[in-house]
This record gives C-alpha cells, sequence and structure tokens, in this order.
C-alpha cells in the first residue's frame, strides 16, 4: 500500500480514507495512542486482521474498531464514516442528508441518522466557565408568516411563541459560543444557564431583557436597549447577534425545515464549526474525531421513541 500524506482537502480526504485498512489504522492511534485496551482494561489483545477485529486474551471477547463510539452498531463503513465527518465539520453552512446520500452513494435515510451520530460527537460539553467578555441573547428560530400558506396565515399562529422555537446563547468575544433550546425568557431559566457556564466576575452585556436584571450582584452587567440604540461604546450584543445569522443561514438555507425536538443537534453543529473557526480543515476534522469515543446515539433515542 502506497503511503499518503495525510489529507489537508477534502479530495485528499476521500482519497486516504478509501481503504478500510487505513481507516482503522488511523482511528487506533488516535483512541489508544499507548496501545489497543479491551473495555475490560486489558492490553492483551490479539488483531484478527481478515476481519478488523480484537481478540481480548483475559475476557475472551471481541471487539472492533467502532465499539463505544458513535459509529457503534453501524452497518456503514469507516469508508463512508470518515469522509462524511470530514463534509460535516468543514462545511460552513452544513450538508444536507439529501446531498450527503448522493455523495456517498447511500440512502438518505441512513445519511440523517448518520448526520445526527456526527452531531452528537460534536457537542462540546466543557466545564470550563466563560470568562472576559461575555455577550447573552435570545433568539427565535422557526419559518416566515409570509412562506405559510395563506390559508393558515394569521390569526393566533402568527405571533412568535406559536410559530418559532426560543434559543438562547452565550458568547465570549475572542473566545467559544454555547448556545441551546430553551423553554422561555423567565428570569428562573435563563440565569441558572448564565450561572452554569459564565464566571463570576466576568463582563456580561445584554440586551433589556428584565429577566437580566438582577445580574450585577455576580457580574459587571450593562445593557443595550434595541428599542433607541444598539451600541454604547462597548456595550452592545452584536457579536452574538452575528452568530445567530449564521445559524438561520444554515437552517434556512441548507436544511429547511429542521423540528425544535433536534435543534439543539444543529445548534451543537454550528457551534463546533464557530468555536474551531480559527483553525483549518485538517485540525476541525482531527478534534471531531477524537470526540467520537464514549458517544453513543441510537435511532430510538433520536426519533424520541424510547421515551414513549
Amino acid at each position: 500500500m502506497a503511503t499518503l500524506t495525510f489529507p489537508k482537502t477534502l479530495l485528499e480526504a476521500v482519497t486516504y480514507f478509501s481503504d478500510n485498512t487505513r481507516c482503522v489504522e488511523y482511528l487506533t492511534k488516535t483512541f489508544w495512542p499507548n496501545g489497543v485496551i479491551c473495555k475490560c482494561g486489558s492490553q492483551r489483545v490479539t488483531l484478527l486482521k481478515t476481519r478488523q477485529l480484537w481478540q481480548c486474551k483475559d475476557c475472551r471477547k471481541q471487539f472492533s474498531i467502532k465499539v463505544n463510539t458513535v459509529f457503534e452498531n453501524s452497518a456503514l463503513p469507516l469508508t463512508k464514516w470518515l469522509p462524511a465527518v470530514w463534509l460535516l465539520t468543514n462545511a460552513k453552512n452544513g450538508i444536507s442528508s439529501c446531498e450527503l446520500s448522493r455523495s456517498l452513494g447511500i440512502s438518505q435515510h441512513s445519511t440523517w441518522f448518520m448526520l445526527h451520530r456526527i452531531r452528537e460527537a460534536l457537542r462540546n460539553g466543557s466545564l470550563a466557565k466563560l470568562s472576559g467578555t461575555v455577550e447573552s441573547d435570545e433568539s427565535w428560530v422557526g419559518g416566515k408568516e409570509a412562506n405559510r400558506h395563506i390559508s393558515q396565515r394569521g390569526g393566533k399562529r402568527q405571533g412568535r411563541k406559536d410559530d418559532k422555537t426560543l434559543v438562547h446563547g452565550l458568547l465570549e468575544r475572542g473566545g467559544e459560543v454555547r448556545a441551546q433550546v430553551v423553554e422561555n425568557q423567565k428570569m428562573r431559566t435563563l440565569i441558572p444557564i448564565i450561572h452554569a457556564n459564565v464566571e463570576a466576575g466576568a463582563t456580561l452585556y445584554t440586551d433589556a431583557l428584565q429577566s437580566y436584571k438582577n445580574l450585577r450582584t455576580m457580574y459587571s452587567h450593562d445593557f443595550v436597549d434595541h428599542g433607541f440604540e444598539y451600541v454604547r461604546g462597548d456595550v452592545h450584543t452584536n457579536t452574538i447577534e452575528n452568530y445567530w445569522s449564521l445559524v438561520k443561514r444554515m437552517l434556512k438555507g441548507t436544511y429547511i425545515h429542521t423540528e425544535p425536538f433536534h435543534l439543539d443537534r444543529y445548534l451543537d453543529e454550528q457551534g463546533f464549526r464557530y468555536n474551531t473557526r480559527k483553525g483549518n480543515d485538517q485540525s476541525r476534522f482531527e478534534l471531531a474525531i477524537s470526540q467520537v469515543v464514549g458517544k453513543r446515539l441510537t435511532y430510538k433515542e433520536l426519533t424520541g421513541a424510547s421515551a414513549e
């Protein structure tokens, strides 16, 4: 097998990961830099080369490179999975399941499930708190009234709360963003999120929403009233509002229609790309692959069937 330089472009990635053995070798070095370890903790394992499986000499069980990752129990080969990870992490506005289905030659249904499993890997989960100057803002995500059928316009459905999903975000200037779906804009909903994600003593800028009025007890808080101003010196929420525009461009331009039930995963996807904006395609891919371990998303969990 010819030696290939690790890919830096999409074309190189497709070529590099076109061989399943090379995919397994790459993931093995990523997951187990100090040697393959069985789930029982033993390093006494033997590779069954013909099947690309390891046999543990202690617990006698066999396992593949997909075990304990978002790839687990997937019949799709790694030659499909790894290019899909590359595409999703590096497409500025995301990639639809229909487009990826055509590119990989698999069904749209399988690709939709695949993309959501990759988004599960992109979920941040960092315990480090945001610091410095942080902006907090909410936004409504959903279709426009003008796009409704004329028979469905107006009436009680015309208001934002009936038509759209509320999302809240925190953005550290020069740093990362964290966003999630929230139930409402009330103080009891937003304040715990801020306390959990922003370091005490940080400078916090918001709009004039009354739910933020008690933040000065823990933060250096100031706000802008969008009724008559948008910027007052350094006091503004323009940075996170620009981020919302990226989210909405992704949702409206690529994914078109997203259920509120799945919206958190799309926020994780765009948040990952924003937080790695200073890197390159290769570094984003490597970071995403390093996060696939220890995460599972079953079809029942994804569709909500497990809750029934």
